[in-house]
């Protein structure tokens, strides 16, 4: 960790009063594997707040942890500061906790106002219809309450399993891989929705998903999870421009580190000479040492080179992605390097080329002696 991690840390010091969940020191584990490691975490009131990581990293034994589907080994859960997991242990049921499943799990024989009535079994038939009719209204689907769940797009079927949560006005809401099951046009679309329902109705939400561009859209906040760790907590911007750790800088989009010698006023580079007020926290104790820059691919250009140029490297691989092509570069020194172009931008497929950063912003680094060892 480096200087970087005080500025990009998670700036969650709150009052009491604000957190309506609160992990402190959860752990899990399952025979000799310890999947949840000591796992502290606070969500606000009306924040929706998504767990990333990829598969196996924990984020989803941390979801049934909250919902009470499971019991830590330690450390407690605590709801609107009652606790609920630890020294006692409240029922799912009576945690005020409503959870939207990434099958949906509506029930087939029931239409869409049924299914959203269904934990409303302590209220009056008039205050049932009413509630319903209003979230009918809140989820954009009025007119389909009488259908059934096979007569519904996927889309609409999560709306209506989103509204049947909503429905006893839970603390809190748990999703759980909530788009997974959609098609990638209908998936984003979603997410805005859903995202769009769950801040009209001011309640606080938990996500989780392995997917990055998802996170990043829909939430307040992230809180990215590894091998039952929390990695870094912080808004979406935030994690993604000053990443903590170079897992984080990795699993949030495409990375590529520029080694840089820090000199003066200045970053030295293969690709340059960058100034130093544009890395992000280099605090006066980097003075003369190497340190390692990320770059996004859209922090990075190449081009042919000129007559009598020296290349920056060579393309050695070119992925197209619709609207643009994604170019690797291997540079002279060995490194490789991600740049990102329009399809209609002239770079050649492959050979020589000449490599520049172009970034318009603060950029994060690293030490050279926190690279993985095998890089080294």
């Amino acid at each position: 960790m480096n200087d970087q991690s005080a500025s990009a840390s998670d700036s969650e010091t709150r009052s009491e009063s604000e957190a309506v969940l609160e992990l402190d020191g959860l752990k899990k584990s399952y025979g000799t594997e310890t999947v949840i490691h000591d796992l502290s975490l606070s969500v606000r009131e009306g924040e929706i707040l998504t767990l990333l990581g990829p598969s196996g990293c924990g984020k989803t034994t941390t979801l049934r942890l909250l919902a009470g589907l499971e019991r830590p080994d330690g450390g407690a859960v605590r709801l609107n500061g009652r606790v609920v997991s630890g020294t006692e242990f409240v029922p799912p049921e009576e945690r005020g906790v409503g959870v939207v499943f990434q099958e949906f799990a509506l029930f087939p024989h029931l239409t869409a106002r049924e299914n959203i009535a269904f934990g409303l079994a302590d209220r009056s038939d008039a205050e049932t219809e009413q509630r319903v009719d209003e979230l009918l209204e809140l989820v954009d689907l009025p007119r389909q309450g009488d259908s059934y769940p096979d007569e519904l797009s996927g889309g609409q079927q999560q709306r209506v399993a989103l509204a049947r949560s909503l429905a006893p006005e839970p603390d809190i809401l748990l999703l759980d891989e909530p788009f997974s099951n959609l098609d990638v046009d209908l998936r984003v679309q979603m997410r805005e929705e859903v995202r769009r329902i769950l801040k009209e109705a001011g309640v606080t939400a938990i996500s989780v998903t392995h997917d990055q561009e998802e996170a990043l859209s829909i939430s307040d906040r992230v809180a990215v999870m590894n091998d039952g760790n929390l990695e870094q907590v912080g808004e979406p911007e935030s994690v993604f421009q000053h990443p903590k750790s170079r897992f984080v800088a990795g699993f949030l989009g495409y990375a590529s580190f520029i080694p840089g010698y820090v000199s003066g006023d200045r970053v030295e580079t293969d690709l340059g000479n960058l100034p130093r007020e544009q890395i992000h926290g280099l605090a006066a104790e980097y003075d003369n040492t190497r340190i390692d820059v990320l770059v996004r691919p859209d922090d990075v250009s190449a081009r042919a080179c000129e007559p009598g140029e020296e290349p920056s490297g060579r393309v050695v691989a070119r992925r197209y992605l619709g609207p643009t092509f994604l170019y690797e570069v291997e540079l002279e020194t060995g490194e490789r390097v991600q740049c990102m172009h329009n399809h209609d931008e002239d770079v050649p497929d492959d050979g020589p080329v000449a490599v520049e950063i172009d970034a318009g912003h603060e950029l994060a680094w690293f030490p050279r002696e926190q690279r993985p060892e095998a890089e080294q």
